[in-house]
């Protein structure tokens, strides 16, 4: 095993032993309830199998045969969720197959970035993710299930369903993806077009044929954004069946591992003697295992803060300097889009998730002792899924790369280090994607250009006032500001100051995420404006220092004028109402910061941890 991989892994086990034995000692009671519709009241067992078959009555009646609850983000107008529509009719088919019953126990919602992207209902956006996981909790609580299938997919939604999953912690659960749309344009030249869009060169037309042609059926959007980062880290975790995470929709393999899943879960259930809950999935060691998985990939910053939320929920406690030392020992080796212009289809094509697992196995980059929803041990997960005959097997997969332009070998790789910098200085801490960038070390001081909401950016690329070099920082765009929306629309005008000849950089308390590209960019800045950390005193003029090579983010004024400074203020009553931003309030005020995981759901756990301390 890798020494800094190690440890990493034991620093959290050990700073995490008291949470975590709470946790393990929670999820056991509830364990001990037995199969919970043996605790319900005839009138309640009634209730919750009313609307079912005579059949399913009688099996649930009898308290033998495992109740499987399916949670979904199906809606119909995004692409990614759209295959969700039949899926729990399937499901149940495939468990009544196996003589257990499957009962659907509710709906998250499920909300897509690239839609509300640059407009108001992206401010919900970080904070549907707790929604999400407090939607599932609900659906569960009926206290009828032994075992639990999660469908979902997209940005905060697999996140969410973790969250909610893992508050029901003693019961097994999987997670069954719906795959990738087939691939499309092509992603340089959608980048491209989306570059001449905003220096003016192409229309609107141009750039919706574009985009019309890259996202342009069912499945999930083909980049390697956070979508197809939650797919990878989960099966890296175990909660997927080995191979499943990217199978196009609507193909037999697909179907196959659908059906498959549901069997599976039935086999984990405390009704037989492979109990297996996600609780005893998720540990530290499958937590560290997903982080390298993710580096070594070059995926989603979002997930400094998702993973670190999914771990609490776990009762363990994950911060930044972890992501930071598992980067310098987790080498990149895959080039996908934004940090190649290749995309998941290409990335399976070159030997996918089973030569993944390999080669970071045979490096000692992954713990192999940890439980999946297949046994102990990743071997399996080396194996690529196939059909023969009709049937669903698993043959040896990929032992190297067939494309060594988007898969390198780990021996050969595209980078030495994950390509994820942790910034600290007197502006705060701070995040950054390096993977993507042209050169892997960031060294660059310059003037601020401050902004305090993303919109205003557009008029000052449009009149030629960042037409030098300089460091762009937006602010008031964090959790308990605004709910952190993601910064994407500035992407493509800061891109063309670059190819402009201009050193620029971004500096913010917002997201920018999976699709980081070629500009660096500090994000996730905490403490955030908002909460009066010094980017809110930041001026324009103000010189800025980051270099990734020494991790320093620093605002270059003399102490004594800083404070001399007041913190700048801002009315934010236009961000906090309309497009259903009122109803956030509460969850707004409660937001922990960016490190901590902006999460809201772990106030009063977090007060009774700290008394068990």
């Amino acid at each position: 095993m890798n020494n800094i991989i190690q440890e990493v892994t034991d620093r959290i086990i050990q700073r995490s032993k008291v949470s975590r034995a709470a946790y393990l000692k929670k999820i056991e009671e509830a364990r001990r309830q037995g199969p919970h519709r043996g605790a319900l009241s005839c009138g309640n067992l009634a209730h919750g199998f009313a609307a079912c078959g005579k059949e399913d009555k009688s099996d649930l009646r009898s308290m033998t045969k495992a109740n499987i609850a399916i949670v979904s983000s199906y809606n119909d107008m995004l692409s990614a969720h759209q295959p969700y529509e039949d899926y729990p009719q399937k499901l149940k088919t495939a468990l009544n197959q196996v003589g257990s019953v499957g009962q659907f126990a509710g709906g998250v919602p499920a909300m897509c970035d690239g839609v509300t992207q640059g407009n108001a209902g992206m401010e919900l956006s970080l904070m549907s993710r707790d929604n999400i996981a407090m939607g599932a909790a609900i659906g569960l609580s009926h206290n009828m299930f032994d075992g639990t299938l999660m469908l979902g997919i997209c940005d905060k939604i697999v996140p969410g369903l973790l969250l909610g999953g893992l508050s029901f912690g003693h019961l097994p659960t999987i997670f069954v993806p719906a795959g990738p749309m087939p691939s499309g344009l092509p992603n340089k030249e959608k980048a491209r077009i989306r570059q001449q869009f905003a220096e003016g060169k192409v229309g609107r037309d141009a750039l919706l044929e574009a985009e019309s042609q890259s996202y342009h059926s069912a499945g999930t959007c083909t980049f390697y954004g956070t979508a197809n980062s939650n797919q990878l880290v989960v099966e890296v975790m175990g909660l997927h069946l080995p191979g499943a995470s990217f199978v196009n929709p609507g193909t037999e393999l697909r179907d196959a591992l659908t059906d498959a899943a549901a069997r599976q879960v039935t086999r984990l259930t405390d009704l037989t003697d492979n109990y297996m809950p996600i609780g005893h999935i998720v540990d530290a060691k499958s937590m560290v295992n997903g982080i390298v998985a993710l580096l070594a990939t070059g995926g989603s910053t979002n997930h400094t803060m998702h993973l670190v939320a999914v771990a609490r929920a776990a009762g363990l406690i994950i911060n930044w300097d972890d992501f930071a030392d598992l980067s310098k020992a987790t080498p990149l080796i895959t080039r996908i889009y934004p940090n190649g212009s290749a995309d998941i289809n290409h990335f399976s094509a070159a030997g996918g998730m089973a030569l993944l697992f390999k080669q970071l196995l045979d490096a000692g980059l992954l713990h192999n002792d940890v439980n999946t929803i297949c046994g102990q041990g990743l071997e399996r997960y080396m194996q690529e899924p196939k059909l023969e005959d009709g049937e669903l097997v698993w043959k040896e997969g990929a032992q190297s790369s067939f494309d060594t332009d988007v898969f390198a070998d780990i021996k050969k790789p595209f980078k030495s280090d994950g390509g994820l910098s942790v910034l600290c200085g007197n502006l705060g801490r701070a995040v950054m994607k390096t993977s993507a960038l042209r050169n892997p070390i960031c060294k660059l001081t310059a003037p601020a250009v401050v902004f305090d909401d993303q919109y205003a950016l557009d008029d000052a690329f449009s009149s030629g006032a960042l037409n030098k070099d300089c460091i762009v920082v937006v602010r008031f765009q964090g959790p308990a500001a605004i709910g952190m929306p993601e910064l994407h629309r500035l992407t493509p005008p800061l891109g063309v100051l670059q190819d402009r000849g201009y050193k620029v950089a971004l500096v913010t308390d917002g997201r920018m995420s999976g699709a980081s590209g070629k500009v660096p960019a500090a994000i996730h800045l905490t403490p955030e404006a908002f909460k009066g950390g010094l980017i809110s005193k930041v001026q324009d003029g103000d010189l800025i220092e980051i270099d990734t090579s020494t991790g320093n983010i620093t605002l270059l004024v003399e102490e004594a004028e800083l404070d001399a400074r007041e913190n700048a203020s801002l009315n934010l009553t236009a961000s906090h109402q309309g497009m259903g931003r009122e109803l956030f309030a509460g969850m707004r005020s409660t937001l922990t910061g960016s490190e901590q995981g902006a999460c809201s759901l772990f106030v009063e756990q977090d007060r009774l941890d700290q008394g068990a301390l």
